[in-house]
């Protein structure tokens, strides 16, 4: 039998808000695709960003969650808030040009 998956409360908040802030992002949303993987996939300029929403305060959950951040080779990041997405989006293309 399979579940609906749970979203964090300011999950729709956050895609919504980075959607407004970056007109021509692209962004997958991949709340439900499981085994660990991201909440939001957002491309931009050439790049590709991996996002776990979660509330304030909150932290990866699930052994899942925590495996595939950890063992990812590219970028991943959790975030809180659109501000926050956005930031970190800001750093790994920062990071990128310096390799």
């Amino acid at each position: 039998m399979s579940y609906a998956r749970k979203v964090d409360a300011n999950h729709a908040e956050v895609r919504d808000g980075i959607r407004d802030a970056l007109p021509g992002c692209t962004i997958f949303d991949a709340a439900g695709a499981g085994d660990g993987f991201p909440d939001l996939v957002v491309g931009w300029r050439g790049m590709n960003f991996l996002l776990e929403v979660k509330p304030k305060g909150r932290k990866l959950r699930g052994v899942k969650q925590c495996e595939f951040h950890k063992n990812w080779q590219g970028q991943t990041a959790v975030v809180h808030s659109a501000a926050e997405g956005l930031a970190a989006m800001l750093v790994a293309m920062v990071d990128q040009r310096r390799d």
